[in-house]
């Protein structure tokens, strides 16, 4: 093969791309990547950027057709122009169809009960507005089924009070389980079917923001459950005949059963520690699916914390990392996501820790997050 040939596109420029491109330089390979914004991640880490909306059908469209591999790093793409491209030829990674799937959390949800996939019970609703009937289904959890994503578009309704503001749209009603542990396992398939699967981790949710704080791996939980997971994932996988990678978020419940939560078709931040925590890193992983190469060794060579680096509450505007100056614990690795603004609440980067166990790992993670901030 001659990787110099490989031209691959990517739809979307922030840090998962980054991270991503990373990697595609390291092999050598001409990366393509198309996003809304100039100054996005990706920008100044590609061989060619485009500036281009990539939920407008002849900008998806005009931006592959010469490639001969495309892939996301964002599921909310135009996927009839993915199916267009697909139908001529483009190899499309993952396919149009799982796209598609997951960009509605109502499929997703119909997928796991078609094919026996363990999730909390759900009905769908098309209209927020029939919300205030389901009085009786409380406490329960209201998802919008598409455009959702760190943390947006979930609302908990606990009480009548709840159901007078719910979120717009069409919804998932989702039964209100009670948690243990959050569980997310990295599965990877290339195109010849050969499966490659990540040690779970463990995620810790800011209960404000509802998305990830920090995970650690391997998870503090039993071992059959682990083993669960990851064969839970590979049958996610290969149910959708999956080429590319796969975040499956899951619930432990606190009778110990498995419960999948929601899916990403793409690179996705319960991954990042395998950069350096892991034998083959998920955007290494990801680029040997678009390659069509085998696939790399998943297995954790060091206990690992990843610490998500969020902008603060009060700071809206061009980002500042006070305490970059200073010296962080040892093994501990820092990216910064190239993001000119921030705001409260904003993804601007990560560090992952490493340690002789993740008890060690954690308490420097605690001191990292003490020094190094993300402000204006």
């Amino acid at each position: 093969m001659n990787l110099n040939n490989q031209k691959i596109g990517i739809l979307g420029g922030g840090q998962l791309g980054r991270m991503l491109a990373n990697t595609a330089n390291d092999y050598g390979v001409e990366l393509h990547i198309m996003d809304p914004n100039p100054e996005a991640p990706c920008s100044t880490t590609c061989q060619n950027f485009i500036v281009g909306d990539i939920n407008d059908f002849d900008a998806v469209y005009n931006f592959g057709k010469n490639l001969k591999v495309i892939s996301i790093e964002i599921e909310r793409v135009n996927v009839e122009a993915l199916k267009k491209l697909q139908g001529e030829g483009v190899k499309v990674i993952p396919s149009p169809e799982i796209i598609e799937t997951i960009q509605d959390k109502g499929l997703q949800k119909n997928f796991f009960k078609e094919h026996g996939i363990p999730t909390a019970e759900f009905e769908l609703m098309d209209d927020s507005s029939k919300i205030t009937t389901l009085q009786s289904k409380l406490p329960f959890v209201q998802k919008t089924r598409r455009d959702g994503y760190d943390g947006r578009g979930v609302k908990v309704c606990r009480t009548e009070e709840d159901l007078k503001s719910p979120l717009k749209g069409a919804s998932v009603i989702e039964n209100l389980v009670p948690i243990k542990q959050e569980l997310a396992v990295i599965v990877a398939r290339n195109p010849k079917g050969e499966v490659a699967i990540y040690d779970p981790v463990e995620m810790q949710m800011d209960p404000t923001l509802n998305l990830v704080d920090f995970l650690s791996c391997p998870a503090n939980c039993p071992e059959e459950i682990l083993k669960e997971a990851q064969v839970i994932a590979e049958t996610i996988a290969k149910k959708f005949d999956l080429v590319g990678i796969m975040a499956i978020e899951m619930f432990v419940t606190k009778d110990n059963q498995l419960l999948v939560n929601e899916l990403a078709p793409r690179p996705h931040n319960s991954g990042h520690h395998s950069i350096e925590a892991c034998y083959t890193s998920q955007y290494t992983q990801l680029l040997l699916c678009l390659l069509n190469l085998p696939l790399g060794d998943t297995k954790l060579y060091s206990p690992a914390v990843m610490l998500n680096l969020i902008g603060e509450d009060g700071h809206d505007g061009i980002a500042a990392y006070p305490g970059i100056d200073k010296p962080l614990p040892a093994g501990t690795f820092v990216h910064i996501y190239g993001k000119k603004n921030t705001r409260p609440g904003r993804k601007m980067g990560h560090l992952t820790i490493l340690a002789d166990s993740v008890d060690s790992a954690l308490e420097k993670a605690k001191i990292a997050k003490s020094i190094l901030k993300v402000t204006t």
